[in-house]
Formats: C-alpha cells, structure tokens, sequence
C-alpha cells in the first residue's frame, strides 16, 4: 500500500486536532479544506477570519470542519490562562510580560495550544524559517523524557522500497551521544511509517576498515545506540554500499545483521545527511518526505518555504500519525 493511503487509514475519522498558524496562506487553507473533506483532520487556522473566509471564497474551497482562531480577538481569560502555562513551562527564564508577547506570535500562540493539550499538533514553516518553528517548540514542548535534542529524518519513497535518512535538518555535528539518540529515534519512527527498523550509521569506513576521529565518533555511538534500545537492529560504522548492497556487504561486514539490507540510514553530520537525500531525490528519483521532526514531547511539523498545498497535505498527516502514535 502507498504510504500515505496507509497513513489516511490510521488516522481517518479520529478527529485529530492540528494548528496552522499561517492560516492565512491559500495553501495552508486549500490542504485544510482538503483534510477536513477527508476526514483526515480537525484544522484550526490562526488568522483573521475576514481574510481567511476571502481566500477560501476565489480558491473556491469550503471551510467546513475547520476552526478559525484570531489570536488578537482571544479573550483575556484564554490569554492569561496560556500566559501561566508558559510561565509555569518555562521555570523562571520567561517572565508574563515575555510570555505575553510571545503570544502575539502565532507559532508561539500555536505551540502553547500544543502543549496545553488544545490540539494534538502543529503545522509551520510555509512561510517562516525554520527556527521560527524550532524554538518555540523547544521552548515550551521540550524534548520527550530522556530525549536532549530533537532531529530531522526525511521518508524516501520511490515505487516500493521505503527509507528514512537522518539527520538531514536540524543537527549539524552531533556528537557521540547526539548521534546515538538521533539513530535509535529514527528507529522509532520508521516504525511509524511502516519501515521496519534496521538502523545503519554511516561512514566512509566500514567495521574499522579506516582509521580517524570522525570514523572513531560514529564506531562509539554506533555502541551506545545499541545499550540504548538493545532490541532493535542497529550497527556500524559502514558505508553507503554495505549498508544498502548483500554482496558488498558480506565482503566488507560479514558479522553483521544490519549491512546489506539497512532500511534507515544515520549519516554522520548534517552537510553529509543534506547532501545525502537531495542526491536519492534528484538523481535517484526518490521522493522525500520530510522533514519529520522527531523527539519532541508532542508532535510539530516544520514546512518548506517553497511547499505547494499537496506538500501541506502531506505534512499535515504525517503530523497526525505522530500525535496518533503518541496517544497510543
């Protein structure tokens, strides 16, 4: 089955809540229209209405099954309400001036809908860089309990094989423990998008076949990754073609139950990762899905600027089988 007529079938009918704090971009409402038409989703669009109801009237789509919020027109009960949470959230280092203006933000006002629980999760980036999405969620949503940072994977699609590629998004050079917790979360969630985890953290050396502190540095989270989630299939180092290729795989790592049939790939720092999915996207005709934000304690979603309303759509449903997933 397709991957994403896979993930419709999770989430159909279950009312999942998600944010969008650009509701006033005509993509973010056109995939809106198209999640509540579907039954994928319960959209809440921050925006002013007026301007909202307009664009929808010349795209041509109704706004059945979604909700429209102007932050500026929220009561100051609500406000304050949210005001205390960050305040309470964020143990001192924001003041309620600080958090009241924040909430002016609507990425701000958005995340703390998540974290208060008033939706299940959040959809940004359409129109705003990536960090405007990032650091509120880091701020207010956190990491989930023994998680220190959050990573970006992106799924790899092409006809029936599947993959997921991390970090290609927000770390730049993680280290040792960094880059063990991104492998064993990126097991995580493979699972998710129906990959079943086999985790191989790459390199340009193969089972000690080079020597060098970058080789050395994937060798030990490679080590700690396997005392983190013992159950789940994880090895290296190894390059790109033992992980993916049986033959090479039995010459290179014969001991191992991860090289030659790998199905997520943990480059080791971010040029190599970015560089890495862009080349299967535009060479190997792969479609990338993604970025996938993973280790946070609820689920946020961060969107190209250059996203069209089928990309929104996407993320959109991706974001709700991670809140899916968190309620289970």
């Amino acid at each position: 089955m397709d991957l994403f007529e896979s993930l419709k079938s999770k989430i159909k009918g279950r009312k999942i809540k998600l944010v969008f704090p650009e509701g006033e971009d005509e993509r973010i409402i056109s995939a809106a229209s198209r999640l509540a038409a579907d039954d994928l989703a319960f959209p809440i669009l921050l925006g002013n209405e007026d301007e909202i109801r307009a664009t929808a009237k010349a795209l041509g789509v109704d706004l059945d099954g979604i909700e429209i919020v102007d932050i500026e027109k929220v009561s100051g009960e609500v406000r304050q309400q949210m005001v205390q949470a960050i305040v309470e959230r964020r143990k001192g280092k924001t003041t309620a001036e600080q958090a009241s203006e924040w909430l002016k933000d609507p990425n701000y006002f958005g995340t703390t809908m998540v974290y208060m629980g008033d939706v299940d999760g959040m959809v940004s980036g359409a129109a705003h860089p990536t960090g405007d999405t990032v650091r509120p969620a880091l701020q207010i949503i956190k990491t989930k309990p023994g998680v220190k940072l959050i990573s970006g994977s992106f799924v790899m699609q092409k006809g029936d094989e599947r993959y997921l590629f991390a970090d290609c998004a927000i770390n730049i050079n993680p280290n040792e423990q960094q880059l063990a917790e991104i492998a064993v979360e990126s097991g995580k969630t493979a699972r998710l998008f129906d990959i079943d985890p086999r985790v191989a953290l790459l390199s340009f050396s193969t089972d000690g076949s080079a020597k060098s502190p970058e080789v050395e540095k994937v060798h030990n989270a490679t080590k700690l990754a396997q005392e983190m989630d013992p159950a789940m299939p994880i090895d290296g180092e190894m390059q790109f073609d033992a992980a993916i290729v049986p033959s090479v795989a039995k010459a290179k790592f014969p001991g191992s139950d991860v090289a030659g049939n790998a199905t997520v790939f943990v480059f080791p720092e971010l040029e190599a990762g970015n560089i890495g999915y862009k080349i299967a996207q535009r060479l190997g005709g792969f479609e990338a899905i993604g970025p996938i934000l993973q280790g946070l304690n609820k689920p946020v979603s961060d969107l190209s600027r250059g996203c069209n309303a089928e990309d929104v759509y996407k993320v959109a449903i991706i974001t709700a089988t991670q809140a899916l997933a968190d309620e289970a």
